[in-house]
């Protein structure tokens, strides 16, 4: 999953996007409104973490200039200054959530989570498909009534993205751009390793390839969840 990371504090900023690296997300980060607004403009994020006090245009000015383009990307709003009166001026402008400064990590994490998961219509709850639960806290993923299966980073990234999109196609440049982000290699056959890599660890048959068109996490079994 890709979020665009939105902080002009020098220390807070890199910090918060190492976090999320941490947790298993493609942070890109950007330190003023006007790289901000450009960059949830033009590149295709499945969540924005917005401040809202940043040098050349405000936050509020930032997300009111995407939601008058149409852009309904789902923001979290940041900020120092926790007044219900920012608050109420925040969601009127379209922001999704709000977290006032100082915060913990692990509660930005979980609004992210929350926030991710209602937009692909789930409830907050680990993702779940056809025998599949994915642990992202421990980055694991149980099969059936077995054993959990440890995952690398990148192959975690993968199956959420796989788990949160069940039988939907998924474009190899979906894929590669919420993995990798905007600098990577769209020749590069990395994302096949992966995919085998997942395949090899779930089940072969769980992931499909549609030639020319991309890959579909699909049900293999009536087994029921644990």
């Amino acid at each position: 999953m890709r979020v665009l990371l939105v902080e002009d504090d020098f220390r807070l900023g890199p910090r918060l996007k190492g976090d999320l690296e941490q947790a298993g997300y493609v942070a890109d980060l950007a330190t003023d409104g006007i790289n901000a607004e450009f960059m949830g403009s033009t590149e295709p994020y499945d969540l924005i973490v917005l401040d809202l006090e940043l040098p050349k245009l405000s936050g509020l000015q930032v997300l009111s200039a995407w939601r008058a383009a149409g852009n309904t990307v789902p923001v979290l709003i940041l900020t120092a200054n926790d007044s219900w009166e920012q608050r109420v001026d925040g969601f009127k402008a379209g922001a999704d959530d709000y977290l006032g400064k100082p915060f913990s990590t692990e509660e930005l994490l979980a609004r992210i989570n929350a926030i991710i998961k209602r937009c692909h219509g789930s409830v907050p709850q680990a993702p779940i498909f056809d025998g599949l639960r994915l642990d992202e806290d421990r980055q694991m993923v149980r099969i059936g009534s077995g054993g959990d299966e440890s995952l690398t980073s990148m192959e975690f990234r993968l199956l959420r993205l796989f788990m949160l999109n069940p039988g939907k196609l998924l474009s190899k440049s979906y894929l590669v751009e919420h993995l990798y982000g905007a600098e990577a290699d769209m020749e590069s056959n990395t994302l096949e390793v992966y995919i085998k890599r997942v395949r090899r660890k779930i089940g072969e048959q769980r992931i499909q390839t549609r030639r020319g068109q991309g890959y579909v996490l699909s049900a293999i079994s009536t087994e029921v969840d644990p």
